[in-house]
């Protein structure tokens, strides 16, 4: 008899799980959790409300290597059964009917929810991340976006930590040695959206103009970078709520920047999380801002988390259209031309693909970010220009109300778009859904409505061209007011010439003052010419981190007998949050015997020292890449390189597994790294031993 349950178990758990959306809908899920940051581990009580739309015996909440017992509370005889990836509720379930299960349960989680400095030093954080990491791994969920529940949850965590997560902060409770924090939801929202984040936080809380709460999380030691960090929130979430025209459709607002965050950001509902490489000062604004970021994941509270995809071939309808949306707000800002330019960019980007065979179409379920994102914003573009403004936004409004709280398919969004706009958009749905070509052409006349768009396309078509026969043209583009990209456009093809004829050009691109001009120049300059040495120093006084980063190595290298001087001139500049200044000083000083050598020991170890977990990431892949350049890897920093072979960010992780690779090559290198594989945690010595 037992062997028969079993065998139909085992049927059952390879039937259901296709069939649970007609069996069952979860209606709400409430959760008590204490979470212990320094063993990595969750315990907590769960409430789950469900009712059943078709009589069943069993069904099953998604849940990662857990361990699960049933408590005292629910309405129904349970039974639990617990499989490696979820925990399966037996009993005798009616239709129609609505049940209430309480069960305990406690993990560990392999992903999902990350632990910071609480082994490693730095600052102490636990975020988490369910998009394509599953919130299944630290909570009993859905993975099936199409159910949305109602979450309600406590956290537990350490005193004297603040921690933010989905909804409105109802209550806390201070014990001993922890402090509860208790968040509700109003509506309901695909698992996946499900969040929280907690460390050494403070915030500043400002007001939408509709009176929504804005909270703007910040680490103390930041409280210098808010404004710049956060600079135009309240215009970009004020903007996208009269653009889109429909009401901000969850309580709040909170945004909380992470260290070593998987993305740029995560739209999680009601609680922007984001890579903390965005936190800036004013200069660090010009080159590397958090703006466009803000408003994407802001976005997508209206179209992702009130609108959900049912499966990822509508990917677009989310990704796309916060792209897309997120534009239309950097227009607000920053004005018509960068509005033009962005979309120039992605359209070159996109016409490549499609030019290499590798074009994909928007209702491709495994298409790339690229067309997601990007062909997904021009396809809504296009759409615009094609209805007219107030159909397009008549549209919009009427897709977002009616399916407010749902899924939604491509087909959904194009029956309110045609019926409002009495249109047929067969072509259109053709020609931007289902082709994996880029509509090039259509792109370039929607461009040509910008008379900027028009007068770069022209200047942009004398690259071929010789010197004198554009000398007119690029005197025009750097003469003053200089345009931003006209000017940054002429500098480029300036690059492209070796003759002392484009000195005096490139003297009037210096003295246009215009600070990405002057980038430009930076950015392509190796050699520099004698007569040409004065305005380049002048670099290295722009407000830009980018610039006077490219100018000091170039710079340092074109003329040697000053490099005492610029060294000296750029003595404690950090840079952008990757310390791309300080990195680069600390080599350079390294590189120059003669310049304070008492310090170059103190100086080494500084730069070494940037390679340990506790430090961002991109802090970490500076210090590796300088340290290899200058030959100078200790075994703190092979034991740290190999550490980051396992790192939880991707991009990451492929930048340590190829420069291990490159150091295997290299027999000095090879042989200390061997010498170190007895003395690695498990994981780390079992890819060593494959690379070996």
């Amino acid at each position: 008899m037992k062997y028969f349950f079993c065998c139909c178990f085992a049927l059952l758990t390879q039937i259901l799980p296709a069939q649970q959306l007609d069996k069952v809908d979860f209606l709400q899920l409430n959760a008590a959790l204490e979470i212990f940051p320094e063993k990595e581990l969750i315990q907590g009580d769960v409430e789950l409300n469900f009712k059943i739309l078709e009589a069943t015996d069993s069904i099953y909440v998604d849940a990662k290597n857990m361990q699960a017992t049933l408590q005292k509370g629910s309405t129904f005889d349970a039974t639990l059964h617990l499989a490696k990836d979820k925990i399966w509720i037996l009993g005798n379930f009616k239709k129609n009917k609505t049940y209430t299960l309480h069960f305990s349960y406690s993990v560990q989680p392999k992903q999902t929810m990350y632990f910071l400095g609480w082994d490693s030093g730095g600052s102490k954080q636990v975020w988490t991340q369910g998009q394509g990491k599953y919130t299944s791994h630290w909570l009993p969920s859905i993975d099936d976006v199409n159910d949305k529940l109602i979450f309600s949850i406590d956290y537990k965590i350490p005193k004297k930590l603040k921690l933010a997560a989905n909804g409105k902060l109802v209550d806390t409770l201070v014990t001993a040695n922890k402090k509860l924090w208790r968040y509700q939801m109003q509506k309901p929202m695909s698992s996946y959206l499900v969040a929280m984040a907690f460390g050494n936080y403070a915030y500043k809380t400002i007001e939408a103009e509709n009176g929504t709460p804005l909270k703007l999380y910040y680490e103390p030691k930041d409280s210098l970078k808010v404004e710049p960090t956060y600079r135009y929130t309240k215009e970009i979430f004020d903007f996208l709520e009269a653009e889109i025209g429909v009401d901000y459709p969850w309580q709040n607002n909170k945004q909380v920047p992470v260290r070593d965050f998987l993305y740029a950001g995560m739209e999680n509902t009601s609680l922007t999380i984001f890579s903390e490489s965005f936190v800036t000062d004013s200069i660090g604004f010009i080159d590397r801002n958090y703006v466009n970021v803000n408003a994407h994941e802001l976005a997508h509270q209206w179209f992702g988390n009130l609108v959900t995809e049912t499966s990822s071939t509508h990917h677009w309808l989310q990704e796309g259209f916060a792209t897309y949306y997120a534009l239309l707000a950097e227009r607000e800002i920053f004005g018509d031309d960068y509005f033009y330019y962005k979309l120039y960019q992605s359209a070159e980007q996109l016409r490549a693909l499609s030019e290499s065979g590798k074009g994909e179409a928007l209702l491709n379920p495994k298409a790339s970010s690229l067309t997601f994102y990007q062909k997904g914003a021009w396809a809504l573009h296009i759409l615009k220009e094609k209805i007219g403004k107030e159909a397009f936004t008549e549209a919009i409004r009427a897709y977002l109300k009616k399916y407010a709280y749902k899924n939604v398919t491509t087909d959904n969004f194009f029956t309110e778009v045609e019926k409002v706009s009495q249109t047929d958009l067969t072509e259109f749905k053709k020609n931007w859904m289902l082709q994996s070509a880029f509509q090039a052409r259509e792109a370039l006349e929607s461009l040509k409505k910008s008379s900027f768009m028009r007068e770069y396309l022209d200047l942009a078509a004398l690259r071929t061209k010789t010197l004198e026969s554009k000398r007119i043209d690029l005197q025009k583009a750097l003469s003053f007011p200089v345009n931003d990209y006209l000017g940054q456009e002429a500098v480029y093809q300036l690059a492209s010439e070796n003759t002392a004829s484009v000195i005096n050009l490139y003297k009037k691109a210096f003295a246009s003052n215009n600070i990405l001009v002057r980038q430009a120049i930076a950015l392509r300059s190796n050699k520099i010419p004698k007569n040409l040495q004065t305005q380049y120093e002048s670099l290295l006084e722009d407000a830009s981190y980018l610039t006077k980063e490219k100018a000091l190595l170039s710079l340092w290298q074109n003329f040697p007998r000053k490099r005492h001087e610029y060294l000296d001139k750029m003595r404690g500049i950090e840079g952008f949050r990757n310390k791309n200044i300080e990195l680069l000083w600390l080599t350079l000083n390294l590189a120059t015997p003669d310049y304070e050598p008492a310090k170059q020991q103190d100086y080494y170890n500084k730069l070494s020292g940037y390679t340990a977990p506790k430090y961002d990431y991109a802090v970490r892949e500076n210090a590796f890449g300088y340290l290899y350049q200058i030959n100078l890897f200790s075994v703190k920093n092979y034991k740290d390189l190999l550490q980051g072979t396992t790192h939880e960010v991707w991009r990451f992780r492929k930048f340590c597994r190829q420069l291990l690779a490159q150091l295997l090559s290299e027999q000095e290198h090879r042989a200390e790294i061997q010498a170190l594989a007895n003395d690695l945690p498990a994981k780390q010595q079992k890819y060593l031993e494959k690379q070996l």
